[in-house]
């Protein structure tokens, strides 16, 4: 209790002093970038106490190589964003080579910066699961927990602290689980914890805040910046609306997500004919698999959800609501729009073992209608992901992925030189 006390004194002293230190804009400042891979054989915690298992880490080491990271530079990517699972961390049989853990992400971070782009290291948890003990549900759950992880994320942003805050960011923590519900709001408190571990170590690195639930817009307007006594700061939501459209097949994403495939992008681009026989042979996948007691109601949700964007106007809406709420918060609280990132957004390419196969053509062009919101807000982005279920890059096991959305970023009008002051 004494120690936990110390550290919370620290960390609250921190903060105070930064309330009288002169503040200053973000020095750490991108425009394009792609969110890089966390896992791709996702190796169970019990394997966890081997070096050759974690070893480089984050394990898109093993297989990016500096030649790809500068493709990615040449693609026109100003900026990477770095996933990095804290679980590793605070696992029990990690302890014997730690440290080499956070200088491999520190050698990472360093490798990106020498592709010649710049890096947002994106403390990512995970749900936990089966194969791990820790994840999103323990840290947000245990007050116990939640002192361990705010300590680690003090001893990373240590670890990048002297690196040039030009070319580095650090985000304590991606897509917090909590206050998704009705009650108390948990998260204010638990990102002032997590932004003083962090300042404490990194006085001149760009912080990476973000609102609770998911890092939906709507609660990042919920956040009360003055929280914060430092200008140092960039602001991130994320954004994968229309959810029915951009989660096609996914089998982590609830129980009836799953069984939707074949929805086009822009639905409207379909004859409304084309579009009911879509959606009725979504309707007989639900009546043939899923739940019995849960048909009727995922059928009317579909209907439901389908009926908020079947037409340009709707979609138009639908879409723009996060940028609105996200740019509305901004010129209430003064923040520049180049201190906002959609550090997330994205199209499903293929669910793993799901023969479905979402066009390249329709995730090319729902990537492109959220760069232009984005940029039409001048706010940074960041593509969800490198490779895997939404790759842009690759699929799974390496294999390249269909090019329509890298040659939809190749072909994006060059950026007007702007101070970005609103």
């Amino acid at each position: 209790m004494v120690r936990k006390l110390a550290r919370t004194s620290i960390a609250a002293l921190a903060v105070i002093m930064l309330g009288l230190l002169p503040v200053q804009a973000a020095t750490f400042s991108v425009k394009r970038g792609l969110n890089l891979d966390m896992w791709e054989t996702w190796p169970p915690e019990k394997d966890w106490g081997s070096e050759k298992v974690l070893l480089p880490f984050p394990e898109w080491r093993k297989s990016l190589t500096m030649e790809g990271l500068k493709a990615l530079k040449a693609d026109g990517f100003d900026f990477l964003r770095m996933p990095v699972d804290p679980s590793p961390f605070l696992a029990n049989n990690t302890a014997a080579f730690r440290q080499k853990l956070f200088d491999s992400v520190l050698a990472s971070a360093r490798m990106i910066n020498r592709a010649g782009l710049k890096v947002i290291v994106d403390m990512h948890l995970v749900l936990s699961g089966d194969d791990r003990q820790i994840g999103m549900a323990q840290v947000m759950d245990d007050p116990v927990e939640f002192d361990r992880y705010v300590e680690l994320v003090r001893k990373m942003a240590k670890t990048l602290s002297k690196e040039d805050p030009r070319l580095l960011a650090f985000e304590p923590m991606n897509e917090p689980v909590i206050d998704c519900e009705g009650g108390a709001r948990l998260w204010p408190e638990r990102q002032k914890r997590l932004f003083a571990a962090a300042r404490a170590s990194a006085t001149r690195l760009t912080l990476i805040l973000t609102g609770a639930c998911y890092s939906a817009a709507d609660r990042l307007a919920k956040v009360d910046p003055s929280n914060y006594p430092d200008n140092n700061i960039i602001w991130t939501f994320h954004s994968y609306d229309p959810f029915l459209l951009t989660q096609q097949g996914a089998t982590w994403a609830g129980d009836f997500i799953r069984y939707v495939t074949g929805l086009p992008y822009p639905p409207y681009k379909a004859p409304r004919a084309t579009l009911e026989a879509l959606l009725d042979k979504v309707r007989e996948r639900i009546r043939a698999e899923a739940p019995l007691a849960r048909r009727a109601a995922m059928v009317a949700y579909l209907d439901q959800e389908f009926a908020m964007i079947d037409t340009k106007e709707k979609l138009e809406t639908a879409m723009d609501a996060p940028f609105d709420a996200a740019a509305d918060w901004a010129k209430k609280h003064g923040i520049s729009s180049n201190n906002i990132l959609l550090g997330e957004f994205g199209m499903i390419r293929q669910e793993y073992d799901n023969p479905y196969i979402v066009p390249g053509s329709d995730r090319a062009a729902y990537v492109r209608d959220m760069i232009g919101k984005a940029e039409k807000h001048r706010f940074a982005w960041a593509i969800w992901d490198y490779g895997g279920a939404f790759g842009v890059v690759e699929e799974f096991g390496g294999h390249k992925a269909e090019s329509d959305v890298l040659d939809m970023v190749r072909r994006l009008p060059a950026l007007e030189n702007s101070s970005g002051s609103d």
